[in-house]
């Protein structure tokens, strides 16, 4: 077993016992999540970012994100979110950043009006518009700074991966935990909603978020550095665990968003590579589609055919749900509508939340970043949303080689569709798909 080999067996098998052991004691994972912070100042200032260091400590902080949020490891709720933005500004401290990527400062110019109006018109008396105001600008911030830094910056196909490996092990981390965690599934699985109860007592949505991102990153790792039998064994029994964890969450996005990343990469590696690359794919394919067919049926068993009807939008008796998105659609037809009223600048951050409260009695947060945008930051939030969609593409023209840059650009307008921007990763996802990739030489 070669040098790189036996080093990644060694992090999954510490990671593994990482989960073990937060699990029957807690109060590691605040200590595990000051670490993260110190230690990755530490290695950044040691080396001077000569390595890309900053994207590598920030991959595995936005790993851990969910994680630490389930054990009460972060110190603060957008912990990590603050720490990516920290860790990228040192990035531009040490390495600079490039001229041309004007289109996010201007992206986060366009964010201001919408804050301004916000902070004026929001009541102070029966919100905390300190949190509410973090919880939604600081998605967009960390997304805006996080994107000058990557922007057009040289880095090697290796590195891409080495960083994917880094975000990926405190999701197994996670997967460990939350195989202690879970009950009796035939005590805990009732109905066809999303559950808390197999999500780490935590929020299903960004469980299953991080566990469908997980398994992508293990199909990338099957793919390209499963270089003997051991290690693609290792990766094909983890991604079997993850897509096995991610499914009895019962929340959907995630895992769907999963494979929606892998069919693209599938897709891309094929019209580029030649009959003998494309017979070896299709072998490597065979078994991990044999891998995650036999944990769907797996999991339609133990869960007494409960999966199959969630994914099929139905309740447990079989009837099929009036809401396909689990009532979503009412708070993006208010954002809508507060568009219209409020088409130049939106009607200020956070305020949807406060007039939801007003409507249903009840503080609900935007699940849609693109309806949350339009309603609060109007045609200002509309232009920005633009900048986002259009550059990566224009990026691309002289980056055709980047393998992953439409799986990183699918993955945060997925995630943003059905979480918003309640992680930091949907944020530094979509900054990874303005490197300038070069691929390693042979």
């Amino acid at each position: 077993m070669d040098k790189k080999s036996s080093t990644y067996l060694l992090y999954v098998v510490l990671h593994i016992l990482l989960g073990v052991g937060v699990y029957f004691f807690t109060p590691i994972s605040k200590v595990y999540g000051i670490l993260i912070f110190l230690f990755g100042i530490y290695f950044v200032v040691k080396n001077k970012n000569a390595n890309n260091e900053v994207l590598m400590v920030a991959a595995y902080i936005v790993g851990s994100e969910v994680f630490l949020r389930m054990t009460d490891g972060n110190p603060n709720y957008e912990f990590t979110k603050y720490s990516v933005i920290v860790f990228v500004l040192m990035g531009m401290f040490y390495s600079g950043f490039s001229k041309n990527a004007i289109p996010y400062w201007l992206f986060l110019v366009l964010l201001i009006p919408g804050l301004l109006i916000g902070v004026q018109s929001l009541d102070i008396h029966r919100l905390n518009i300190r949190n509410l105001i973090a919880f939604n600008m600081s998605g967009p911030i960390c997304l805006g700074l996080t994107s000058i830094y990557c922007f057009n910056r040289r880095i090697q196909f290796s590195q891409i991966n080495k960083l994917l490996m880094y975000m990926l092990l405190p999701i197994i981390s996670t997967t460990a935990y939350l195989i202690l965690y879970t009950p009796d599934l035939r005590e805990v699985v009732t109905g066809t909603g999303s559950n808390m109860d197999t999500s780490g007592g935590f929020g299903p949505n960004q469980v299953s978020t991080i566990l469908g991102l997980g398994v992508f990153i293990l199909f990338t790792r099957i793919v390209f550095l499963s270089k003997n039998k051991l290690i693609l064994l290792l990766n094909i029994f983890l991604i079997v665990n993850v897509a096995y964890r991610g499914l009895i969450t019962f929340s959907r996005g995630g895992m769907i968003t999963g494979g929606v990343l892998i069919l693209v990469l599938i897709v891309f590696i094929y019209l580029n590579i030649n009959k003998t690359g494309k017979y070896k794919l299709s072998l490597m394919l065979f078994f991990v589609v044999f891998g995650l067919l036999f944990t769907w049926f797996y999991t339609e068993q133990q869960t007494g055919g409960l999966i199959g009807k969630r994914y099929a939008n139905k309740d447990a008796v079989g009837r099929k749900k009036e809401s396909s998105f689990s009532g979503r659609e009412v708070i993006a037809e208010h954002e809508i509508e507060s568009f219209i009223k409020n088409p130049i600048f939106g009607i200020g951050v956070a305020k949807g939340t406060e007039e939801r409260m007003e409507i249903f009695g009840e503080t609900i947060a935007s699940h849609n970043e693109i309806t949350r945008m339009l309603g609060e930051h109007g045609l200002f939030g509309l232009f920005g949303l633009l900048i986002l969609f259009v550059t990566p593409f224009v990026l691309y023209l002289n980056n055709k080689k980047y393998l992953y840059l439409f799986c990183f650009v699918a993955f945060w307008l997925l995630t943003i569709n059905h979480a918003a921007m309640r992680t930091a990763s949907p944020a530094f996802i979509y900054a990874l798909s303005l490197l300038k990739v070069k691929l390693d030489e042979a």
